[in-house]
């Protein structure tokens, strides 16, 4: 079973993520940040991955180091539960509406993190939350999972839109980027022979 569990204790956060890739789409999410549990559902349930994610951080500062870390500890079990990466389709995209929102987001397992992020919000804040979290939980994400990911909102007018259309390509995006490929086999997806 691709799967993972990583906890991550510091003097501003205590996080412990539970990773299955190839499970159902089920979640248990409690970071204490209601939006960003309302955004990892989407991972969850687009990308069909069974996620429970407990948090405990410093919310009577502000949310930054809950969500930048809840960022951090996911790429850490998906890293670990992708395992050696033979016979997956390593890329992975997708578009996802949401009304009058569009996003699109690209995925490249590639064991070299890097992160291309293109998100003008219409409002700074979806009700408590503030959106520069996002591109930090991303960052986060993107660094300790060993990924290149672009992500794009193409449009939109609802923050929340834009928010959750993000969310749900990177869920599909995910999801088509851990699959196996049944003409891959056993072999690496890299002339490299690394990934």
């Amino acid at each position: 079973m691709r799967s993972a569990q990583v906890s991550r204790n510091t003097l501003e956060t205590r996080i412990t993520v539970r990773l299955d890739l190839d499970g159902t789409g089920a979640a248990k999410l409690a970071t204490g940040v209601p939006f960003l549990d309302h955004m990892l559902d989407q991972i969850a349930r687009h990308g069909l991955v069974d996620l429970d994610i407990q948090a405990e951080g410093d919310l009577h500062i502000d949310a930054h180091h809950t969500v930048e870390d809840t960022g951090i500890t996911l790429g850490q079990a998906f890293a670990q539960a992708l395992g050696d990466k033979k016979g997956i389709r390593r890329y992975g995209h997708a578009y996802v509406p949401l009304d009058e929102a569009l996003s699109r987001v690209v995925i490249d397992l590639s064991g070299r993190p890097g992160l291309e992020y293109h998100v003008d919000y219409t409002r700074a804040r979806i009700g408590e939350f503030d959106v520069d979290l996002f591109l930090e939980f991303f960052r986060g994400f993107v660094n300790h999972a060993g990924v290149t990911l672009h992500i794009d909102n193409l449009r939109g007018i609802n923050a929340h839109h834009q928010a959750e259309t993000i969310f749900k390509a990177f869920g599909r995006a995910l999801r088509m980027a851990v699959e196996a490929d049944p003409r891959m086999g056993d072999v690496l997806p890299s002339t490299k022979g690394a990934l």
